[in-house]
């Protein structure tokens, strides 16, 4: 048992100009673009290839094709991100992520191509364009994985698996190092930056798209070292994923009711129609909502994607992988409807970063899904988020190659941002459950008044007066999300409209008034333009 965290960092396992925290694709790029000035270590708390982007089926959006442009791409993000998108974000998205996308292709990702070696695209809910680049039909994201961690391997990048990023350490205010745990020992390495790109926090939810590392652990990270939070009310529920108990949630790709499928209710009638003129290319926060509403309706825990109108040949070379995983629980997606339902699947808010990634604390930097940029506003468009991780993780690297970078000695004074850590109740596990029950019930798809400050209640836990605890990393990985699940709750409470990602049955409109942004700095909420 531990008494109290050390008041000075341990001993140092590694220094180096650069040292990125996550290994999904913002990650691995980010790294691997600043290996090229200068060495990198690299943290994850998992294995390399765990990750929320080994997980992504779609694909990645970008305007390659003839018939395409970043300009209707920037249209398209603007309107599903509901007037919350910061404008040069998303330009900057758009018109830097096709070359990008080429520089994939370069580094060896296997994209599909048609019979005569043209870029396959496809469409996805939201885009007025066939525009997704996939790989091996529907596993682009694990491809994308494997050709990065071929070439993160190989480049000057030092790699540390299984490393729990505790906390951050700050000389003079700059960011500096990271604390981890690693084998039940606290470890210490030292930059001169680090760049926060360790993904989601869907697993504060029980149903959730997310693999089991997404706990959040980056924005927290982020917090107690002070460093400002933007747009957390907003959670985007994937529409389509498996309901088959006790089978966990299985992402269902939005590409399979971008080629054709259609959901039905359960008496086999299609209703999407009913609730939007793109019927099943509706924005997802749309989608999400319309099932849920007919699973109320009818009393029935979920509905059906039928992939008729697709044909078995298009099946199964463009959906294997969700074809054989659906196989293995005995449902033959080509002959079958598959009962679906929504799940939490991303978070748009995050750590605020401008343009070149940068947060409001010196040297701390962050990509993809633990950043905020402004690219996705209150409701992600499909495909866009493997191309944010590319595009920002890149002007990363481009950004810190020209700065001039000390290294910190060890010997210096540090300041170590440590977790809070609160009175939980049980357990990890029965913990978790309480956690899980909270969050389904008052921050999932729908919101009231009476659930979120009923929601925020039970989150708002008491100081560990006592501080003994096992150097265990899902003991801390539970404090994180009782934390961000609270954070949550207060920005849904003070949000008081509908929007995006947050949807509120006592305010169901969006207000005009609303276009505004919640941010945390620490415990000072602020609401700003």
């Amino acid at each position: 048992m531990q008494t109290n965290f050390p008041a000075s960092p341990p001993s140092l396992k590694d220094r180096a100009p650069y040292l990125v925290i996550g290994s999904g694709i913002a990650g691995l790029y980010t790294a691997l673009e600043l290996s090229k000035s200068g060495p990198v270590i690299l943290i994850t708390k998992s294995k390399l290839s765990e990750s929320n982007t080994t997980y992504a089926q779609g694909g990645i959006a970008a305007a390659i094709g003839n018939h395409d442009s970043p300009e209707l791409h920037y249209q398209d993000t603007i309107m599903a991100g509901a007037g919350l998108c910061v404008s040069d974000s998303v330009l900057t998205l758009v018109h830097e992520g096709p070359n990008r996308v080429k520089h994939l292709i370069d580094l060896g990702v296997p994209f599909d191509r048609s019979e005569t070696n043209q870029l396959a695209l496809t469409r996805e809910a939201a885009h007025s364009r066939r525009r997704i680049l996939h790989a091996d039909g529907d596993a682009t994201g694990r491809e994308v994985t494997y050709s990065l961690i071929s070439k993160v391997q190989t480049a000057n990048i030092r790699i540390y698996e299984d490393h729990f990023a505790l906390a951050l350490i700050k000389q003079q205010g700059n960011c500096c190092g990271v604390i981890t745990i690693h084998n039940d020992q606290y470890h210490s390495f030292l930059a001169a930056a680090v760049i926060l790109c360790s993904g989601g926090l869907g697993q504060i939810y029980g149903k959730t798209t997310n693999p089991k590392i997404a706990t959040g652990d980056g924005i927290t990270l982020a917090y107690y070292a002070g460093a400002v939070l933007r747009d957390l009310e907003f959670i985007q529920f994937h529409p389509t994923a498996l309901y088959l108990p006790p089978a966990p949630p299985f992402l269902i790709s939005e590409s399979v009711r971008g080629e054709g499928a259609i959901l039905l209710n359960h008496k086999g009638v299609p209703f999407m129609s009913k609730y939007h003129p793109l019927a099943e290319l509706a924005p997802r926060d749309i989608v999400a909502r319309a099932i849920f509403a007919e699973i109320e309706k009818t009393g029935n825990d979920c509905v059906y994607l039928d992939l008729a109108r697709i044909g078995v040949p298009t099946i199964k070379r463009r959906f294997p992988n969700i074809y054989n995983e659906c196989a293995s629980y005995g449902l033959d997606i080509t002959t079958e409807p598959i009962p679906v339902a929504p799940a939490a699947h991303y978070a748009m808010g995050g750590v605020a970063t401008d343009l070149f990634g940068r947060t409001n604390i010196p040297c701390l930097y962050a990509a993809g899904e633990v950043s905020n940029t402004g690219v996705h506003g209150a409701n992600r468009l499909a495909s866009n988020s493997l191309l944010e991780g590319l595009v920002f993780g890149g002007r990363i690297a481009d950004h810190l190659q020209k700065l001039s970078l000390t290294i910190p000695e060890p010997h210096q004074e540090f300041e170590i941002c440590y977790p809070k850590l609160y009175t939980l109740f049980e357990s990890v596990e029965s913990d978790l459950t309480k956690l899980h029950q909270i969050t389904g019930h008052h921050l999932g798809i729908i919101r009231d008044q009476g659930g979120l400050s009923e929601a925020y209640d039970l989150l708002d836990l008491e100081p560990l007066a006592n501080p003994k605890f096992q150097l265990k990393p899902d003991y801390f990985e539970l404090q994180n999300m009782y934390l961000i699940a609270k954070l949550i709750a207060k920005s849904a409470l003070v949000r008081t409209e509908s929007r995006g990602g947050h949807y509120r049955s006592d305010y169901s409109k969006p207000k005009a008034s609303w276009r505004k942004h919640i941010e945390f700095c620490g415990e000072n909420m602020e609401v700003k333009e």
